[in-house]
């Protein structure tokens, strides 16, 4: 079996970002986090995957702070993983992959849930990326620079990098 390349020291942080949540099965086990599934045995039967994966895959996401792992709260020797607030930080993410998903999806009638505003039940905006003045921006109003260094930090300069 070939072993995977790992992007934990790559310098693009969206890289960086798949090395910890890249797995389909890692971003499955946090949207059903999010629907407040705590126990092993539940994240088993939403996902009806192996157990040395799930286990492999929920100890890569404490590893990485994503979840973390705390006794279960009705006093039973059992354990539940929590969302920390590294993973609810995932939240977004997974808004982004559903509505592109909603989007572009071939069959979109099949998708079988709507996501909403608890509050008062309507659809949630599609998210959109916007400049610091509050300019909607397309791919082509973005790119990208070096970081600037800390010596530049410290002589005053700085800069609006959003790249590695």
């Amino acid at each position: 079996m070939v072993k995977r390349t790992s992007f934990e020291n790559d310098p693009c942080p969206v890289a960086r970002a798949l090395e910890v949540i890249g797995d389909w099965w890692s971003l499955l086990i946090v949207r059903e986090a999010f629907f407040g599934v705590r126990r092993f045995n539940e994240f088993q039967g939403k996902l009806g995957l192996a157990k040395n994966i799930l286990a492999s895959r929920l100890r890569t996401l404490v590893e990485h702070g994503i979840l973390r792992l705390v006794p279960a709260a009705d006093g039973s020797a059992y354990h539940e993983y929590l969302l920390t607030p590294k993973g609810q930080g995932i939240f977004p993410i997974l808004v982004a992959l559903r509505q592109w998903s909603e989007q572009f999806d071939p069959r979109p009638e099949e998708i079988a849930t709507v996501l909403v505003d608890r509050n008062n039940g309507r659809p949630v905006r599609t998210l959109e990326l916007h400049a610091e003045d509050g300019r909607l921006l397309s791919p082509a109003d973005t790119t990208l620079q070096p970081r600037s260094t800390a010596k530049s930090k410290k002589a005053g300069t700085r800069s609006s990098a959003t790249s590695n």
